[in-house]
């Protein structure tokens, strides 16, 4: 916890504005908070300025202030980013939905089985393994739990689908089952 003296809390308040137009230079547009609000920013932006406020050893307050405020919301922009792009990785979506699976065309059910199957015993071991995952995937499974259960990472299982995907692209019997949908 950071103890301001009277001097530093008076140098916070009278620079609340320099919040603001950190976010408004720096922040651009929506899309670039990720998972924070407004709201969410300022506050970053205002524990900067605390930092910047216990800190300061004289000199132009508002210029050191800036560059601690920036650094204080760029870091939580980067920690958001970096979180929702682990979170991508490990659960890459389901290829078909669950309803095709359980309530669907029957027909078109085995057609694709089928072709999974026939596809597997030509494939490289690693788009096997992808195809094996995309199956569980249709059953809600997470990149995360198939990783366990094959005893991978998550990041290999993405791997692994993106292999057996582009594998199936080129696939005759894939584009004449695509053409059933």
């Amino acid at each position: 916890m950071m103890k301001l003296t009277a001097r530093q809390r008076k140098n916070v308040e009278e620079n609340m504005n320099l919040v603001h137009r950190v976010i408004r230079d720096r922040v651009h547009g929506e899309k670039q908070w990720g998972i924070h609000t407004y709201e969410d920013l300022f506050q970053i932006g205002c524990i900067g300025l605390c930092k910047a406020a216990a800190t300061d050893k004289g000199g132009t307050f508002s210029t050191y202030a800036y560059r601690l405020i920036w650094h204080e919301i760029s870091r939580a922009l980067a920690y958001a980013a970096r979180q929702w792009r682990e979170e991508a990785v490990a659960d890459v979506t389901p290829y078909m939905e669950k309803e095709l699976w359980f309530g669907g065309d029957v027909e078109l059910r085995m057609d694709l089985e089928g072709m999974m199957t026939s596809a597997k015993r030509q494939a490289s071991s690693s788009a096997a393994k992808g195809m094996d995952a995309m199956i569980l995937m249709t059953y809600g499974y997470t990149s995360r739990e198939i990783g366990e259960w094959m005893g991978v990472a998550a990041n290999h299982v993405c791997a692994y689908v993106s292999r057996a995907r582009n594998y199936l692209r080129n696939l005759a019997e894939a584009k004449a089952v695509a053409g059933y949908c």
